[in-house]
């Protein structure tokens, strides 16, 4: 496939094109910016310079491709404005979709976050039940998370819309190089890990699963959790349910240092699974 990568040069990007590259297929980065130039043996990326908040810069990029990733986001609160954040997160994946149904590419995949419910930037995050799934209620507050949640209610949108579509909406969640980073800076965070669930998503298997949701055999707009399958800790995860979200009941096992989020329906669904 020739796929169009959004925010080709942001973190998650920088990984995400040599892997598509690695599996063989054709990668198109779209991005504000040129990267820096990093002479090469190896197949490379086209670069394109674009902004998403521009439709007609968008459709231009995208023509030829036969799916998109859209990365292109501010990646929290506080990076801007709160009215900058909101409006340049959501006119982005406003347009993203819409050009790929003007384009006639029907599979997208969408970062969104495990904050498209509201937590880890919340003043007091709020959680019905543990462990988290797809069907929880969205309780967001801030800008950023508020954006995440629209994002994934514009896919529901244009799959209603454009039938022939299909849209993954991938719930990422502090994206990292290794486990070994996630326990140094998790015991940094002190009190903030508890906001943050005490989880991660390594970047690696974070491409994997924007590949698999492009190629995965499902309809409509589904929305995934993706995030590694334990904490950050040694604490067993019922222990700090218990200690810091005493209120909220537990279903299932949440067994040993279990996460937090339940990525089940990624396996069922794209054949997903985070390495250990």
């Amino acid at each position: 496939m020739r796929i169009a990568v959004t925010g080709g040069n942001g973190e998650l990007g920088r990984t995400l094109g040599p892997y598509l590259l690695e599996q063989n297929h054709d990668v198109v980065s779209i991005d504000r910016a040129m990267p820096p130039l990093v002479p090469s043996a190896h197949r490379q990326a086209q670069q394109i310079v674009a902004d998403t908040r521009d439709f007609g810069q968008l459709v231009g990029s995208l023509r030829g491709c036969d799916a998109l990733i859209h990365l292109a986001a501010h990646r929290a609160p506080g990076s801007a404005p709160d009215t900058v954040v909101y409006a340049d997160n959501t006119i982005s994946s406003y347009n993203a979709l819409s050009a790929a149904a003007t384009l006639g590419i029907t599979r997208v995949c969408l970062a969104s976050s495990i904050n498209a419910i509201g937590g880890a930037f919340s003043r007091a995050p709020r959680y019905d039940y543990f462990p988290l799934d797809e069907q929880h209620p969205t309780y967001t507050e801030d800008p950023y998370s508020l954006s995440k949640w629209v994002l994934e209610q514009q896919a529901d949108a244009f799959v209603r819309r454009f039938e022939a579509m299909h849209i993954a909406s991938l719930r990422f969640h502090w994206l990292i190089e290794s486990r070994e980073q996630a326990v140094e800076r998790t015991a940094q965070f002190g009190t903030g890990g508890i906001r943050h669930l005490w989880a991660y998503t390594l970047l690696r298997e974070a491409a994997r699963a924007c590949l698999l949701a492009l190629t995965a055999d499902f309809t409509g707009h589904q929305v995934f959790y993706i995030t590694a399958p334990h904490t950050a800790m040694d604490v067993p995860s019922r222990q700090l349910a218990q200690a810091h979200y005493p209120g909220t009941p537990i279903r299932g096992e949440l067994a040993g240092t279990a996460s937090f989020f339940d990525c089940r329906k990624a396996a069922q669904l794209l054949g997903w699974e985070h390495e250990h």
